[in-house]
């Protein structure tokens, strides 16, 4: 109780000087608790539209180390070291990909999509676009991509009922002045040409996206590219995108190939928002400081007055 008598002596003593060191208290820690919130929740929302938008794990047709030569095993301690060895010519692609995806699949808590992407040509009317082809299965692709959603005309399960059938953005759309039911003509990077008819019509708001990405049936693609029973991409979406560094990590070693964790891609965007941080809170921790000199500044006036 004599602490108390002693707080509420200092406080009335000088009420105006208390007021407005009170006054200051307040709005700094109402200024810090605004600016942390704010700051959190569009982190928050930055991030989950970075994930959203792109793999949660991507794994690739590539080895993060090269890989070691058979005459390097053979004769690892050789007197004579060949470099610049041409590795052996074949075809791109994850060998025994339908195994590999089992195992990412029986995982617990994601969904994994099997893709085969390469470059094509479309040609219509005279005119030519080099485009992204994606060979995909539909049903997949919905559990790890937003593309459905984006949807304006057709859908993803368009490409099941016709194996002919090609999805392309809207940008492309407009700039051929195509739809749903035309025909065009499509060359892959391989030589493969095939006739495809259009069914289906995406708009992402993003202009690169919506003129460069088509989408078609994975066996197609597996036809045009000449990449039979191979694809080059696993998209893997978690139910916990935090833990994508974990899983990205095991998956690479039990398959080989490489596995790139959304956290491993952004790391140039993450740090930036590490900076932005620490810069918010020195700022706001400044203004904290300021406010307790004033409370000390009340407190010293107090005791000298009482002294």
């Amino acid at each position: 109780m004599i602490q108390l008598q002693v707080a509420l002596t200092h406080l009335t003593g000088r009420r105006r000087q208390t007021l407005v060191s009170l006054t200051g208290v307040v709005l700094g820690v109402a200024f810090f608790l605004a600016v942390s919130s704010l700051m959190a929740g569009s982190e928050r929302d930055f991030i989950k539209r970075l994930v959203d938008n792109s793999p949660h794990v991507t794994v690739s047709d590539d080895y993060r180390r090269p890989r070691t030569q058979p005459a390097e095993l053979r004769w690892d301690a050789g007197a004579v070291r060949i470099s610049n060895v041409k590795p052996q010519t074949e075809t791109r692609g994850i060998r025994g990909y339908r195994e590999k995806l089992a195992f990412i699949e029986s995982l617990p808590g994601l969904r994994a999509a099997p893709v085969l992407a390469g470059s094509a040509v479309l040609t219509f009317a005279g005119r030519e676009q080099g485009v992204t082809l994606w060979g995909v299965v539909p049903k997949s692709l919905e559990g790890v991509s937003t593309i459905q959603e984006k949807m304006s005309a057709g859908s993803l399960g368009a490409l099941d009922a016709n194996p002919n059938g090609i999805i392309i953005g809207q940008g492309l759309a407009k700039k051929f002045n195509l739809g749903l039911g035309r025909n065009l003509s499509v060359t892959a990077a391989g030589g493969g040409s095939r006739a495809m008819q259009v069914v289906g019509i995406f708009r992402t708001g993003n202009a690169n996206y919506d003129e460069g990405q088509t989408f078609t049936a994975l066996k197609r693609a597996q036809v045009l590219f000449g990449r039979s029973n191979r694809v080059n991409r696993f998209l893997v979406q978690l139910d916990d995108a935090y833990a994508a560094r974990a899983l990205a990590q095991r998956i690479e070693a039990v398959i080989g190939y490489k596995a790139v964790s959304w956290v491993e891609a952004s790391e140039d965007i993450l740090s930036v928002l590490v900076v932005r941080n620490t810069i918010m809170y020195s700022v706001v921790s400044a203004i904290l400081v300021v406010a307790s000199f004033g409370i000390y500044n009340t407190v010293l006036s107090n005791l000298q007055i009482h002294a």
